[in-house]
């Protein structure tokens, strides 16, 4: 009875989606619900597979070939980075989400109508990963940048879930320094969302003179992602002073790299870091946050954020910091998928005990042999 209930819950899903979002008609329900594809992730768990001499690294499989639309902008192959007809994409690439963070570039290519006009940003700590994308992604147009983790490893402090303690979690505040100045705008994603729409509908978002965009959240309570020493602090708290701060998810973002640049952004970003680090010395009841990166992108940002549709941030799919239950989808179309929280999908089809939302991320996942 509990792979009947399970199947149900699958099924339920995909068709909740269909109906809500148009966007998702070119999405293979049959594909994500049915139980052999699922019997396969079962069966290859989300941890990197060891090296030998018979043994690849990472078993992942090529994805198949993928085309720009005739309607599409000409740009080359072996154009530079440079090229104005391109889309710019940064994604954090390491060893832990590395399975969400090959799925969601696999995601990206399948619902564009111009794949071959994407150009991703791959931050790493670890130059190895490079070869793994060319594997998993033979004609993919995109350059890695090494991100040193002791650039920012002494403005760390404990958070409340040690995957929020990663330096690579901090290498978006660095995006305008590591690109090419020439990549004046960029998406940054997070490695555990799925996009299901073409990605260039984001891309042309009217930041209307914001630095920022990102979907908002006003109805949550912005109380508590600060500290009561935060709040109870006037020269802290009146940094908010005049904005009508509200949360975004900073999983997924459009960046204007131009002013981040002549704002000096990424400087203004550590001084928080700076402030939090030496509040948090003082002991718990110095800390002026909990949640890692996220924090000093809404002293900064919050209040001053270019909305966008809801549905390019379907977030919270990963449950909570602590248990990382199920959860549904919020109301409304859905463009990306995100499964921010501690619950990663790959993690729960490795357990047997994936959610019945997790049948959406399925089928992009090129982890394991060839079906």
């Amino acid at each position: 009875m509990l792979w009947l209930m399970r199947l149900s819950g699958f099924l339920s899903a995909a068709m909740v989606v269909i109906v809500l979002s148009p966007s998702l008609q070119s999405f293979p329900p049959a594909e994500a619900i049915r139980s052999s594809h699922f019997d396969r992730y079962l069966r290859f768990p989300g941890q990197i597979a060891s090296s030998g001499p018979d043994r690849p690294r990472f078993p992942f499989r090529e994805a198949s070939p993928f085309h720009n639309a005739e309607e599409c902008e000409d740009s080359t192959i072996d154009s530079t980075a440079c090229d104005p007809a391109l889309v710019h994409i940064a994604i954090t690439l390491d060893e832990e989400y590395l399975r969400g963070s090959i799925a969601a570039v696999h995601s990206v290519l399948q619902h564009s109508l111009c794949p071959e006009s994407v150009f991703f940003h791959f931050l790493v700590s670890d130059t190895s990963l490079e070869s793994l994308v060319r594997t998993a992604f033979p004609r993919l147009r995109f350059k890695v940048y090494y991100f040193d983790p002791e650039r920012v490893r002494g403005l760390i402090s404990t958070s409340v879930r040690q995957a929020l303690e990663q330096p690579l979690n901090y290498a978006r505040n660095y995006l305008a320094d590591m690109l090419q100045p020439c990549v004046r705008r960029v998406i940054y994603l997070d490695s555990d969302l799925v996009v299901v729409d073409d990605i260039a509908k984001l891309w042309r978002t009217d930041l209307r003179g914001r630095t920022v965009g990102a979907p908002e959240y006003c109805h949550a309570n912005f109380t508590k992602y600060f500290t009561q020493r935060f709040w109870s602090d006037p020269k802290l708290s009146g940094t908010f002073a005049g904005r009508r701060p509200c949360y975004f998810n900073t999983g997924v973002m459009v960046l204007d790299l131009e002013r981040w640049r002549r704002s000096g952004y990424t400087r203004r970003i550590e001084r928080w870091m700076e402030v939090q680090k030496g509040a948090a010395g003082d002991g718990p009841g110095g800390r002026i946050y909990e949640l890692g990166s996220l924090p000093p992108f809404l002293l900064l940002f919050a209040g001053h954020v270019a909305p966008i549709e809801h549905r390019w941030n379907q977030h919270g799919l990963g449950g909570d910091n602590v248990r990382g239950s199920c959860r549904d989808l919020h109301p409304g179309p859905v463009s990306l998928l995100h499964w921010s929280g501690s619950g990663k999908p790959w993690a729960r089809f490795d357990s047997n005990r994936p959610c019945p939302l997790d049948a959406l991320w399925a089928p992009y996942d090129l982890y394991g042999p060839t079906p």
